[in-house]
């Protein structure tokens, strides 16, 4: 019996990422190794710089839509033609036969998945963050990992919740964690430090750290951006 594989849409929402954009599409060009992956929708939300143009130069299919990240994989999503949804951070890149892995997780019976995660550069703390990022529970999750999923299970889902400004990654995860079996793919992909580096290691950790406790104890979207705004927000 021959298995038809999904065919895979990624997702990359931007925001003036003339640094970053042309990088994670080579990426995916040099490291997808099946013919599985239909397209890459690259969701814009009102770059003032070069993204659209290279973007689109390097042969993505780009989307002008309002600014607010769950608000562009949300309309990515719903423009995406493939059966299943690959969200990606800009400045994340995935490994080789990133695809492959997700096809096979899916063989497997998994509709949804992340990779696990390293940092593009060498750091006690953030190598063992990073480490934890194979850890399979909940609170070891966030959108650098990126993220696969069927696109049936993320319109049940009802997609990205719009009201969270920053968050969106994990809220939308909390919610998945309680609808399917999740798989963490044995491979990683890297992604940038420039906020740490930036902000400073321990410092940023602990804000994202305040961030994840004040969700857990209730908090809602306006208030975790605010939190963000005044702490981390570049």
């Amino acid at each position: 019996m021959t298995i038809k594989f999904p065919q895979i849409s990624i997702i990359i929402p931007v925001l003036n990422e003339e640094d970053y954009i042309k990088k994670v599409l080579l990426s995916i060009k040099n490291n997808a190794s099946s013919n599985q992956v239909k397209e890459v929708l690259v969701i814009d939300g009102g770059s003032e710089d070069t993204t659209v143009k290279e973007a689109t130069e390097a042969g993505a299919r780009v989307i002008s839509t309002s600014k607010g990240r769950a608000l562009q994989m949300n309309v990515g999503a719903a423009i995406a033609t493939g059966d299943i949804l690959y969200f990606l951070h800009v400045d994340t890149l995935p490994p080789k036969d990133f695809d492959l892995e997700i096809l096979h997780a899916y063989t497997e019976g998994f509709k949804v998945g992340c990779f696990r995660m390293k940092f593009d550069t060498t750091h006690l703390f953030l190598d063992i963050f990073a480490w934890f990022t194979r850890l399979n529970t909940q609170i070891c999750r966030g959108g650098d990992q990126s993220l696969f999923i069927l696109k049936t299970l993320f319109e049940k889902a009802n997609g990205f919740n719009e009201s969270y400004r920053i968050y969106e990654d994990n809220e939308f995860i909390r919610r998945i964690y309680k609808m399917a079996d999740f798989k963490v793919l044995n491979n990683t992909v890297t992604t940038s430090s420039r906020r740490y580096d930036k902000k400073g290691v321990l410092a940023l950790q602990w804000h994202f750290g305040m961030i994840h406790l004040k969700h857990f104890f209730g908090a809602g979207p306006d208030t975790l951006h605010r939190y963000y705004v005044k702490h981390i927000a570049l």
